[in-house]
């Protein structure tokens, strides 16, 4: 039998606590409230657990992400080290295809002009071009990346990827590293952002990036699908670029701040499809099985899934 703690934040921890005790009989589940003596602790499964917390548990085995980003454990300096273990579960990835598709759809099809028109009781028809004229490209190619490939693709839209290392993906056009990076920018109306935060990624959804992407598309213009993470992107770039038509249109599920500020202009701007980073939510009853599944593994002696590299920081 091992102990399980439960450290999470902003989200309603009884939902996962009845479920961890519910699927993990065979374990102990405790909250951060009820931790007890912190050496009795062999797991964590966290999502914003308090400052410094992990680095009170003498003899963790391995930390667990409850979300699919880790930089809410990465951006910790006493983070102990041990294995760090992100959710790759097809419930999450599942629900982050549903958004990108619905996101590319609804760009493509114009739903926040006729959005406008329905609001002032207007009936006018648009010209629009099919998903088959309309280049998608995908910033991350990981398990996120290559499964919204694999739903856009069967809708027509010509959907392009683009990793640091180049993947090689059936069906679709990759792209890798710096070199490719203006190649695959060139060629891209709706720019789908699915990367982690990392040092390396942080900010560079700016106004020069937006500046690189096509300009010859039958949207008009490009727009930005950004579910990754709030950190890459710049939103006063992000508003400058809508503005002066760098960018048509911008759907972002993720943001600096979050929960967005009231006062923060970018939710009411007419260009802007603004979502609380529920793209992918995570299902506690998914993913409460998942990490059982994977400490009752370990706990056989089989090896950790889905490591994360903590010089990549994914």
């Amino acid at each position: 039998m091992s102990t399980i703690l439960l450290a999470i934040s902003g989200w309603e921890p009884d939902a996962w606590l009845s479920r961890f005790r519910q699927h993990g009989k065979q374990h102990t589940v405790r909250t951060v409230a009820e931790i007890g003596d912190p050496a009795e602790i062999d797991y964590v499964c966290a999502w914003k657990p308090p400052a410094e917390l992990l680095a009170q548990l003498p003899n963790l085995k391995a930390i667990f992400s409850l979300g699919a980003g880790v930089d809410h454990l990465m951006n910790d300096p006493s983070l102990p080290d041990v294995p760090l273990v992100r959710i790759v579960e097809p419930d999450l990835t599942r629900r982050m295809c549903e958004y990108v598709v619905l996101h590319c759809l609804l760009h493509q099809r114009k739903m926040k002009l006729y959005g406008d028109q329905q609001a002032k009781k207007i009936w006018i028809e648009h010209p629009e071009r099919p998903a088959s004229e309309v280049r998608v490209g995908l910033l991350g190619m990981g398990v996120l990346g290559q499964a919204a490939a694999a739903a856009l693709a069967p809708l027509g839209f010509k959907v392009t990827g683009w990793s640091r290392t180049k993947k090689s993906v059936a069906g679709i056009e990759t792209f890798g590293g710096e070199a490719e990076l203006p190649r695959f920018l060139g060629q891209t109306d709706i720019l789908v952002c699915l990367l982690p935060l990392t040092p390396a990624t942080r900010g560079m959804l700016n106004y020069n990036f937006f500046k690189r992407l096509a300009r010859d598309g039958v949207l008009g213009g490009p727009v930005l699908v950004n579910a990754g993470r709030g950190g890459l992107q710049v939103e006063k770039d992000v508003l400058r670029a809508l503005d002066d038509g760098t960018l048509i249109g911008a759907s972002l599920d993720v943001f600096e701040q979050e929960p967005l500020p009231q006062e923060s202009p970018l939710w009411s701007h007419p260009k802007i499809f603004v979502t609380p980073h529920n793209a992918a939510q995570s299902d506690p009853e998914a993913l409460t099985q998942y990490v059982l599944g994977q400490i009752d593994a370990f706990e056989r002696g089989e090896p950790l899934r889905n490591v994360v590299d903590r010089k990549l920081g994914y």
